[in-house]
Order: structure tokens, then C-alpha cells, then sequence
């Protein structure tokens, strides 16, 4: 049996997956009134400008669709604009709201609470490892896919 079969280590980042999702999503909602996955596009969008749903979902690594969705939410909350886009007239450009602006600096002390959290119980060196590990994974499975 391989070593990732025998600490089952599929269910183990599930479990955990599953329970960092739920901690945060708890805390965003209470401070924000967002998801786990929302943040992450609000995010994406501030950080690039001229941000279209295919570079939101690049960044993300997600199905252009889902970002769709997610992108309409959020529109219909009040949280991003978009216009057509300067370099592609297909393309929309997504931007930040002043309410979007408000909803993604609200989003900072969970997850920064959160974080605290990982490092308390974990440790600076442990974490920093297992990041590069996940990272690892990630693109290995990206690429098979």
C-alpha cells in the first residue's frame, strides 16, 4: 500500500478542507455577509485591473461557468461592475464597488483570525512546508487532468 493510502491521506485533506471551509464560512458570513468563494473573486478583481470572468477563473482555477455565476452574485449585490473591456470587446471588465471595496476589506480579520489559527496550532515551519506540498499537488493534478 502506498504511504498516502495508509494515513488515508485523501480523507484526511478532505476532513480538513471541510472544516477550514466551515470555520471561515461561518466567520465571513457574520463579518461580511460572503462565502469562502467570494472573497477569492472580490480579490482577484481588485488585484487586476481590466479582470475579466476567464482571468478570474484562471487565477482561481475554476470552470469559466461557475465564475460566471459567482460574478452575477455579486452584480446583483451591489459588489462588482462590470464594463465592456478596453483590450477585448467580447470581453466584460470586471471592477469593485465602493460596497464591493467595504464587503472585501470586512473579509481581512477572519481570515486573519483564521490564519492565526493554522500557525497557532501547526507551526511557522509546518505551514510553510505544507503550502509548498499543496502546491505541488495542485499542479501534478492540474496537468494530468
Amino acid at each position: 500500500m502506498s504511504a498516502a493510502g495508509e494515513v488515508r491521506l485523501y480523507m484526511a485533506l478532505q476532513k480538513a478542507a471541510h472544516a477550514l471551509k466551515k470555520r471561515a464560512d461561518g466567520a465571513l458570513m457574520a463579518a461580511a455577509d460572503l462565502t469562502t468563494a467570494q472573497p477569492a473573486v472580490l480579490v482577484v478583481i481588485n488585484a487586476e485591473e481590466g479582470a475579466t470572468q476567464r482571468s478570474v477563473a484562471s487565477a482561481l482555477g475554476l470552470n469559466e461557468s461557475a465564475v460566471t455565476a459567482m460574478t452575477r452574485k455579486l452584480m446583483t449585490r451591489g459588489l462588482i461592475d462590470r464594463q465592456r473591456s478596453t483590450r477585448d470587446a467580447r470581453a466584460w471588465s470586471l471592477q469593485l464597488t465602493k460596497k464591493g471595496e467595504v464587503a472585501l476589506a470586512a473579509t481581512a480579520a477572519p481570515f486573519t483570525k483564521l490564519n492565526e489559527h493554522i500557525d497557532t496550532e501547526m507551526g511557522m515551519e509546518a505551514v510553510k512546508q505544507l503550502a509548498v506540498q499543496l502546491s505541488v499537488l495542485t499542479k501534478s493534478l492540474s496537468k494530468d487532468a
